[in-house]
């Protein structure tokens, strides 16, 4: 998914941090099994984006927000805490976030919330229940890749 790179009222809003070293680190790091963190975080991005966009809502925090959502570094499927990862690492990619940028409300709330569903607290804002939608539809879409890929190249005979 390049078409991102051609739009350029995102890429005024989240090209900056797409270049960092350590937003770039998250293309090492696999995600949701088919994808790496990085191709993940600017997927919820930038659909997120366009949707809040088009619905007249502030389309800058939701990019930059939904990218920064999953800016942790460990393997959740290794490193465990005490609390949940559901609950921990929105924390920590806030944490990691505000060493990048300076975030607003909105932001902050995205990062935060973005688990909702796994973790009780609902979020805040309009902004953050479209990346948290959004980041449920692109993990399941990028956990099922080989589904999809199968299922595109299907032979069907009819009889």
């Amino acid at each position: 998914m390049t078409v991102y790179t051609e739009d350029e009222e995102y890429m005024a809003y989240v090209g900056h941090l797409i270049q960092k070293p350590k937003v770039q680190k998250l293309a090492t790091i696999p995600h949701h099994y088919y994808s790496t963190r990085l191709e993940h975080s600017i997927h919820v991005s930038y659909t997120s984006y366009k949707i809040a966009k088009k619905l007249g809502w502030d389309a800058k925090s939701t990019a930059r927000g939904a990218l920064l959502h999953d800016l942790f570094y460990y393997d959740w499927r290794e490193t465990k805490f005490r609390k949940s990862h559901a609950w921990v690492h929105p924390r920590i990619a806030k944490r990691n976030a505000q060493k990048l940028t300076k975030l607003n409300k909105v932001e902050e709330d995205i990062i935060v919330k973005h688990m909702f569903g796994a973790t009780i607290a609902p979020p805040r804002y309009k902004e953050s229940w479209i990346v948290t939608c959004v980041d449920k539809y692109w993990a399941v879409r990028e956990a099922t890749l080989p589904l999809q890929k199968m299922w595109k190249e299907r032979h069907i005979s009819i009889r």
